[in-house]
């Protein structure tokens, strides 16, 4: 094969990309998509399209080597985009997702299946969980594997399930069938600022994450932030021991404690994660200032908390301050070090929204080498920590012991997240 300065720079964009260096001979592997809703905006506009029309990556524009040739759309209301896209693309969208893995014939047809379960008219649980029917589109697409005899890897968007049962079912089927699974959050993929990472094996005392949006969406986004630099901690990751929600006036309550023993958190950690935001509210007329504490509370109109205590007894806090920030920030109390470790996950704006493509370079690399870039435990994780929270919160802002989520895993040694 000749080598020309196309094929040499997609070589390298490809291998930092953690992707096959070399496109293999033959036609493009095939790619299902199944997925709640396809408007634009929507996270089938975000991911989806990233394996129709390429996405930026190391100042190239990727082309992944695999073809969309089909779809399964779970509800088409008004600004509809699937079936626009099938005909600029040419893929078939399919009345049910087993029509959609065979392609309309009666074998699985293709090599990879992605689902994106977020948007559309679902219901919503007394906790606050919208019901999502990922773990349904999973059982379809598991139910096509068994009666075809051969399985695909698959990649999952967001939550693994808003029932905690549904979620662990899925990883133990994943085993038990011996196919390639990932899940989770563009957070842990997307660019930092400044470009760190928690040391692989640091004594970590303490952890917190600052966040904005509603819960039960964006809090997953937030604990999955967390968890992929909680999980580099020494030792590796144990579970989680216990949780509680807290809203309202019981956040400033906790605040204002001063440390987690007290009932609150470090406040070097919170003071780190606000002094990395790039979004930080101000007064009209004041620029770069530290909130006071009556600013805060003027401006976040209902403050919501997560207090976490791992098995190991590393403590970690989620806040979620709509009003105070729109960004998503981390710090770190590691033993022995004189400052806290502090970082900014980078969320570019829309509509190009390249964090998408960040997350997709990860489901890409499963499709195509069959091994996740990292453990879907950590998905599994948060999955049944946003439903602890919420049910906490729901519970009266109780404490809550949770002995279902010893989930115990070893990281991967590599960082994972985009750093050029």
């Amino acid at each position: 094969m000749m080598l020309t300065r196309r094929t040499f720079l997609g070589g390298i964009g490809a291998c930092l990309a953690g992707l096959p260096s070399v496109r293999a001979a033959g036609p493009r592997k095939k790619l299902a998509v199944v997925t709640t809703l396809w408007n634009y905006h929507s996270h089938a506009w975000h991911m989806a399209e990233r394996f129709l029309a390429g996405y930026p990556i190391h100042g190239a524009w990727h082309r992944p080597d695999l073809e969309v040739v089909s779809a399964y759309v779970d509800q088409k209301p008004e600004g509809d985009l699937s079936r626009d896209r099938a005909r600029e693309f040419g893929f078939t969208i399919y009345p049910t997702i087993a029509e959609a893995l065979r392609c309309g014939g009666d074998k699985l047809a293709v090599d990879a299946v992605l689902i994106i379960g977020e948007h559309g008219d679902y219901p919503v649980n007394a906790i606050g969980q919208k019901q999502y029917p990922r773990y349904q589109f999973f059982q379809q697409i598991t139910d096509v594997f068994r009666k075809d005899g051969r399985t695909t890897p698959v990649f999952s968007d967001k939550h693994l399930s808003w029932k905690w049962e549904w979620a662990k079912e899925m990883v133990e089927t994943s085993r038990a069938m011996g196919f390639p699974f990932l899940a989770g959050s563009s957070l842990p993929v997307t660019w930092r600022m400044p470009s760190v990472d928690l040391p692989l094996g640091a004594e970590a005392e303490e952890v917190l994450g600052i966040a904005f949006g509603p819960v039960d969406i964006y809090d997953f986004h937030a604990l999955e932030m967390i968890q992929c630099m909680a999980e580099r901690r020494r030792g590796g990751e144990t579970g989680v021991a216990a949780v509680q929600g807290l809203r309202g006036d019981s956040v400033w309550k906790a605040l204002d404690a001063g440390s987690w023993k007290s009932g609150g958190w470090d406040p070097r950690l919170f003071e780190a994660c606000l002094a990395r935001s790039q979004t930080l509210a101000q007064t009209k007329d004041a620029s770069h200032r530290y909130p006071t504490r009556e600013q805060m509370r003027e401006w976040v109109k209902q403050p919501v908390a997560y207090r976490i205590e791992y098995a190991d007894g590393l403590k970690a806090t989620m806040l979620q301050l709509n009003g105070l920030v729109q960004d998503f920030t981390f710090a770190a109390r590691l033993k022995g070090a004189p400052e806290p470790l502090s970082t900014l996950f980078y969320l570019p704006s829309n509509p190009n929204v390249v964090y998408s493509a960040a997350l997709m370079s990860k489901a890409e690399s499963l499709f195509l080498t069959g091994k996740p870039a990292y453990p879907v435990e950590r998905t599994l994780l948060t999955s049944g920590l946003v439903a602890a929270c919420l049910q906490s919160l729901a519970s009266s802002q109780t404490r809550l012991e949770t002995p279902h989520l010893a989930v115990r895993y070893t990281p991967s040694e590599r960082s994972t997240f985009w750093q050029d």
